[in-house]
């Protein structure tokens, strides 16, 4: 994996009292990219992590240094974390937006076949990741007495399908930890947002199936799915109305999806 050097490679915000900053997780691809595009094209200052430097280092390119600052972060690692937290603590700008976008689904075998390394790294990406970070960067929120922390859920936390044992668990529990901040934080002056995409055409599938794009891709073949714009749009959305406002949560399916019937085995 690529490196950065993050003293080298990231610089602090020297307009920091003017322009509102978004903290994006997972942001070398999907939700996350599309969210660090347009909230940069909107004027945000944006601060981009993920696995994939190289990737970053092509975002920050895109968007433009003065835009766009990268660092890496691994979430599933506790030095990386650390590392990351504290760079955006350093910051002189609050932290207008916290995006925790990175998160992945690893295989659809059934519970009694599934692989227990993949049910391990989805608990440490979507839960203890999303946990750790949020946990390092709200007392910042709070010391401002503004903020905004926008949690990347899924359908698949309400709703089940063979398969999505330990994800569909690990995505309910976004749900609730979105909504028991939301307790938490009463008077707090910050806002929380659970956003539940549904079928959507991202990487999702592709990590999902261990790289294998052709099974990836007939998982979209002959219907439209969501795309990672029009997520991007609802986020950018939630993270724009007035202070006063909050999303607890909002559910996007694609026109194509909806919800099946129970099942009875006989």
């Amino acid at each position: 994996m690529n490196q950065i050097n993050s003293k080298s490679n990231t610089e602090p915000n020297t307009n920091s009292n003017e322009r509102k900053l978004v903290v994006i997780t997972g942001a070398s691809s999907g939700f996350g990219r599309a969210s660090a595009r347009l909230f940069a094209n909107k004027g945000w200052l944006v601060i981009a992590s993920a696995r994939r430097t190289q990737r970053l280092q092509d975002l920050r390119e895109e968007l433009g240094e003065q835009n766009c600052i990268i660092h890496p972060l691994d979430v599933t690692k506790d030095d990386s974390i650390k590392d990351f937290t504290a760079f955006v603590l350093d910051q002189s700008s609050p932290v207008d937006v916290l995006l925790n976008s990175a998160g992945l689904a690893l295989g659809l075998a059934p519970a009694h076949q599934a692989d227990m390394v993949d049910w391990e790294t989805m608990i440490q990406t979507n839960i203890l990741g999303l946990i750790k970070i949020t946990r390092a960067i709200l007392p910042k929120m709070v010391a401002s007495k503004k903020g905004h922390v926008i949690n990347l859920g899924s359908v698949a936390g309400d709703y089940s399908y063979p398969g999505a044992n330990v994800y569909g668990a690990t995505k309910a529990f976004v749900e609730r930890f979105s909504l028991n901040l939301r307790a938490d934080l009463a008077g707090k002056n910050i806002r929380v947002t659970n956003i539940e995409p549904g079928l959507a055409e991202t990487e999702f599938s592709e990590v999902r199936f261990g790289g294998d794009k052709d099974k990836a891709a007939s998982v979209y073949d002959k219907v439209q799915p969501l795309l990672a714009d029009d997520i991007a749009e609802s986020i950018y959305w939630c993270a724009s109305q007035p202070q006063h406002v909050n999303i607890n949560r909002m559910e996007i399916m694609a026109t194509c999806q909806s919800s099946g019937p129970f099942v009875i085995s006989k």
